[in-house]
């Protein structure tokens, strides 16, 4: 007798791209984002605005994801949804769609942490098979807006923090540099394009003393405002000007401080498994870097889309959690500051 196909749809809201994926016993069927525009005006995510918009975007993107996968809602086996971390309306949004879902379906409902989502992605296979998936154990050098850690991954579900950032992530200091260099939003994607016109040597930035693996980024935008500053004092036009210098050594100062402290966890841990997770491990110079380790490790970069917010990594994880039968309960309620 075959064995019913484990279908399941995974809901990610946790800042402001509401996405809906499919994953049919581990493989992608569909994952479909819709992105808000409206922050652009304000340089920055507005939290009020972002839940507003996941309201008008789920259904919208949950019924595109249905028919791009060529199911139906009722071959659906379980839910998946990020519970946290995050901004707590646009988890909210994702939360109650989820369990009015499974209530209405009467199927499971599965709780996800957003940065277990973003380690699993390595997990996805694609619709023809392909994957590259970590052997166990691995270190994945998770990096995004909200989050800088170097995390060793001992099976799907347990996973160690070996160190964090101990202010700012490495995200938060892109968007915050191009913030100050008068890009548009987000600043972070085109810092990167701006860096690979530029040389990386043009100019330096102060390298953080912290202790043990973890990082600190806020010195680094304090020393990147003060040195624009006294630049800007002699030449008006200095940041027009040098732009692309500018960037290109933000970039390196950043990527050299995250590749410092994960060649001490190579070190530390012996692992060879290497793998990066989040938003900014689409970072082009990040990726570069990484990829260079390849001669003497194994090396697992994720496909673009798999990067920045999406909600296949979240079905990934619930693909998962469903075969360990790790199901939450309707009183779920979301967390925006979970952890790993």
């Amino acid at each position: 007798m075959q064995q019913s196909p484990i279908i399941i749809l995974g809901i990610e809201s946790s800042c402001d791209d509401t996405s809906a994926a499919i994953i049919k016993d581990g493989k992608i069927l569909a994952n479909i984002i819709a992105n808000q525009s409206v922050h652009e005006a304000y340089g920055g995510v507005v939290p009020e605005l972002a839940s507003r918009a996941h309201q008008q975007n789920i259904i919208p993107v949950v019924d595109q994801a249905i028919k791009e996968a060529g199911i139906t809602k009722e071959e659906i086996t379980a839910i998946a949804f990020t519970n946290g971390p995050g901004l707590l309306g646009s988890l909210l949004v994702g939360s109650s769609f989820s369990k009015a879902f499974a209530l209405a379906m009467n199927i499971p409902l599965i709780e996800v942490n957003h940065m277990h989502g973003h380690i699993l992605a390595h997990f996805i296979k694609e619709k023809d098979g392909a994957k590259n998936q970590p052997n166990f154990p691995f270190l994945c050098l998770t990096v995004s807006g909200g989050h800088t850690q170097i995390v060793k991954i001992t099976n799907y579900f347990k996973m160690k923090v070996l160190g964090e950032t101990i202010d700012d992530a490495a995200g938060e200091a892109f968007d915050k540099v191009a913030k100050m260099l008068s890009l548009p939003y987000p600043g972070g994607p085109v810092l990167d394009k701006k860096a690979q016109l530029g040389n990386p040597n043009k100019y330096q930035f102060t390298h953080p003393k912290v202790p043990g693996l973890n990082y600190s980024f806020s010195g680094l935008k304090t020393s990147v405002l003060y040195f624009l500053k006294k630049e800007l004092k002699q030449n008006e036009n200095f940041i027009v000007e040098n732009i692309n210098d500018i960037c290109a050594s933000v970039q390196k100062t950043i990527v050299d401080i995250l590749m410092i402290e994960l060649k001490k966890a190579i070190k530390e841990t012996d692992i060879k498994e290497i793998a990066i997770a989040g938003g900014v491990s689409a970072n082009s110079e990040l990726r570069k870097r990484l990829a260079s380790f390849s001669a003497a490790y194994n090396v697992y970069i994720p496909k673009f889309e798999y990067c920045t917010d999406n909600a296949a990594m979240i079905a990934i994880t619930g693909y998962y959690k469903y075969l360990n039968q790790d199901f939450t309960t309707q009183d779920i309620a979301p967390s925006a500051r979970m952890k790993v």
